[in-house]
């Protein structure tokens, strides 16, 4: 009982604590612009009344009549989140997949009784998973993320009525997790696409989608947006916003919406102790979402900007203290490759790009990110520092060589990196540069690695570097999938691989 009558009264007195400011900084406002009233007056005038000088910002949707209206009370700042989360659920989906894989049977009793062909049956084992989905487009385009709907055989999706369908995949991009497909044309509205830009610390968002089962789908969860710019180890790209809104396992795929009632964000991973919601959400920006998506549509495939120049580190403010530089901010140009757009653009080694188009440059991965998603042709403004002094370049993009993003509508290439458990990127020097290997190791990186899979089971992992296929050299993703696919036509039984790891080589023999 002590510890209860502890706990309630610590809980009162954070309330109180966290009520009492705001209650005076809104009578506060209240004062300062009434400032010909009667002190008498205002001083009898409640706390919610006191609200009547909040306005909201919203930019409101023709549809909704609640966020032209101003704040004037608590609950009208209540009742604008409702009607955004009502207006807003119809267009989030439940994203369902089925897989159906044979599996090997060992027989326990074959190795007593020596019976050969009794050792190994095959089983059908049919995998599901659950996920969520953004009707982004009156044509009934999905975004989503690329690992709830991979490797999969039929992919289903509920509506808020109930209704299900079979969606069509038009296409995925696993180096920045985005996946497209598409459902029948006015199946259920779009829900508007907003500024992630403006997204910042501190903004309210709703994170909508279905956590943990099919029965909790369409769940609401409120928070605010807690860091921008967080770069994760899921994908290639990624510029994340972090969210508190509480984003559980199947909420991947959902949206973040802010308060604008527009599109924001794709809820897409947790940082998680427990596997569970602990207050660490990450979303991709619907702005870099949707210029992957456009391209899937248009073109099939993901084409990404290329400078052709690596970092040499990046700027902090010891270093730049040690540079004499006024700012603590930028990427410090490392090689720069010949003939490629940076150097035809003038940019050098040892300069330090401070900006990009007038905007900041805060980190590497945030100045890749960003590059990627401009498109090839586009002409940027960099701000960099040479010896000290400032130079505004103009640079024109390139494309990138050997784009492998497998971002394909190829049902072949699909189809194998199911059957193999795992997917193939060429080697660049960008990850030559992250994974600290030398120039004189070939072949592909592991990647998307199943742990049913054989390969994994015979010891493969992410990571590996695949040099060679039954013994053949090989030195990029086509390649690779070009010798499994004469493998298979062979009809061999297994495949041997090598592979590097820890500038170790080592042989893996597995079984598709």
């Amino acid at each position: 009982m002590k510890l209860m009558k502890h706990t309630s009264t610590t809980t009162f007195a954070l309330l109180v604590s966290l009520f009492i400011p705001i209650a005076l900084f809104f009578l506060a406002a209240d004062q300062g612009a009434n400032t010909e009233t009667a002190t008498s007056k205002t001083n009898a005038v409640g706390v919610m009344d006191s609200l009547e000088t909040l306005v909201n910002h919203y930019d409101s949707q023709p549809s909704s009549e609640m966020l032209d209206k101003p704040v004037m009370r608590l609950k009208d700042f209540n009742d604008a989140i409702v009607e955004i989360a009502e207006n807003s659920n119809p267009s989030v989906v439940t994203i369902t997949t089925q897989r159906t894989r044979e599996v090997r049977v060992m027989d326990p009793f074959s190795m007593f009784f020596g019976n050969p062909n009794s050792r190994e049956n095959t089983r059908e084992y049919v995998q599901r998973g659950l996920g969520s989905g953004v009707v982004v487009s009156d044509e009934g385009y999905i975004l989503t993320n690329n690992h709830v709907i991979e490797n999969t055989d039929q992919i289903m999706v509920r509506l808020f009525d109930g209704q299900e369908l079979e969606a069509t995949l038009i296409g995925t991009d696993p180096m920045t997790d985005i996946a497209v497909l598409q459902i029948e044309e006015g199946a259920a509205p779009a829900l508007p696409l907003g500024n992630s830009d403006e997204a910042k610390v501190g903004s309210f968002v709703l994170a909508i989608g279905s956590p943990l089962s099919e029965d909790l789908a369409h769940t609401v969860s409120f928070g605010i947006v807690s860091a921008r710019g967080r770069s994760l180890n899921l994908t290639a790209y990624g510029d994340y916003i972090q969210t508190d809104a509480a984003i559980n396992p199947g909420n991947s795929g959902g949206a973040l919406v802010d308060l604008n009632g527009t599109l924001v964000g794709i809820n897409s991973a947790i940082a998680s102790r427990s596997g569970g919601n602990d207050g660490i959400g990450f979303a991709i920006p619907v702005k870099l979402a949707k210029r992957i998506m456009d391209d899937l549509i248009e073109d099939g495939s993901v084409s990404r900007g290329y400078l052709g120049m690596y970092t040499a580190g990046e700027l902090d403010p010891t270093m730049a203290d040690a540079l004499n530089l006024e700012v603590s901010k930028g990427v410090i140009v490392g090689r720069v490759e010949a003939k490629g757009p940076a150097e035809k653009g003038g940019l050098r080694e040892e300069d330090i790009i401070v900006g990009l188009n007038g905007e900041a440059v805060q980190s590497w991965d945030s100045f890749r990110t960003d590059i990627a998603s401009l498109k090839p042709g586009e002409k940027i403004n960099v701000q960099v520092v040479r010896d000290g002094k400032p130079v505004e370049l103009t640079i024109t993009i390139g494309e990138r060589p050997e784009e492998q993003a497998l971002a394909s509508n190829s049902g072949t290439t699909r189809d194998m990196v199911e059957d193999l458990g795992f997917s193939v990127r060429s080697l660049t020097e960008t990850l030559r540069s992250e994974l600290r290997l030398s120039n004189e190791v070939e072949g592909v990186l592991v990647q998307s690695l199943k742990e049913s899979s054989d390969a994994y089971q015979r010891g493969l992992r992410n990571g590996d570097v695949i040099s060679a296929v039954k013994r053949k050299s090989i030195d990029n993703a086509d390649e690779f999938y070009a010798e499994i696919s004469r493998s298979l036509e062979a009809g061999d039984k297994a495949i041997l691989l090598t592979i590097e790891r820890d500038n170790l080589k080592q042989f893996i023999a597995f079984r598709m």
